[in-house]
């Protein structure tokens, strides 16, 4: 039999065990949050701009023909513009990160789409979250408000500007009565297990880099988003795609 010092030892050395994972798993997140604020600030590859463009495309498409996401196809008859996101990582263990780059664009006056300002977004979160989650984001801006938040240099979701999730799989009708009000309604389709964490908190924040390689010079995503002067004919499938829902 056992004494009572050597299960007191063993508890001990349990006790270090989970602490050096509790450690070794907040650092993996860190390392998360840190890529995806990384990003903004190194050089563009070449061709990553159109790359984004078409995945973002992709994404939409997906997210816009789910069947349990009537909801989505509703918005946007109606919505100023979108945001999305086709690839979201989202990793937590008590610490959470999530990061990801997408495109931002709107509808014009005479209601055809504009062209697209490229943007990153990305957060962290203390709380009770675990797993990993690779997610397309569709948020669908609902008004002018929403819309000059999002096109300010870095804008915070839920403290700028206000943002609800359009759950897979409810009701139109209560769906629609729980985000009244809300500036963007957010739709995801995920991939991996992620247990809690929201989109409050997030930042969004436009990538300079990105922009000047689709366009070929410096040009600010208020230009690009609400002028006239800034065009790329690589991005009329992306938004043809979105002109199909008016």
């Amino acid at each position: 039999m056992r004494s009572w010092m050597e299960i007191g030892a063993e508890r001990r050395i349990g006790m270090v065990m989970k602490r050096h994972t509790l450690i070794l798993a907040a650092a993996a997140v860190l390392m998360v949050v840190v890529g995806v604020w990384s990003s903004p600030v190194r050089a563009a590859d070449p061709g990553e701009a159109q790359d984004l463009v078409e995945r973002a495309r992709l994404a939409y498409e997906e997210i816009i023909r789910e069947e349990n996401f009537g909801r989505a196809r509703a918005e946007m008859k109606t919505a100023k513009a979108v945001f999305i996101v086709p690839r979201l990582f989202k990793a937590g263990f008590i610490f959470g990160g999530e990061g990801g780059s997408g495109i931002l664009i709107a509808r014009r006056g005479d209601g055809s789409w504009g062209y697209p300002a490229f943007y990153t977004m990305g957060g962290g979160s203390i709380g009770l979250q675990i797993g990993v989650q690779d997610s397309q984001v569709l948020f669908i801006i609902r008004n002018d408000g929403g819309l000059k938040a999002v096109l300010e240099d870095q804008v915070k979701l839920g403290a700028d500007v206000s943002v609800t999730a359009g759950s897979l799989g409810a009701g139109m009708e209560a769906s629609t009565t729980t985000s009244m009000g809300a500036d963007i309604v957010s739709f995801s389709l995920a991939r991996g297990a992620f247990g809690g964490g929201a989109f409050e908190g997030s930042v969004i924040a436009k990538r300079s880099d990105l922009n000047a390689q689709y366009y070929g010079s410096e040009i600010a995503p208020r230009d690009i988003v609400m002028g006239s002067t800034a065009s790329n004919p690589a991005a009329d499938m992306l938004r043809e795609a979105l002109a199909r829902q008016q």
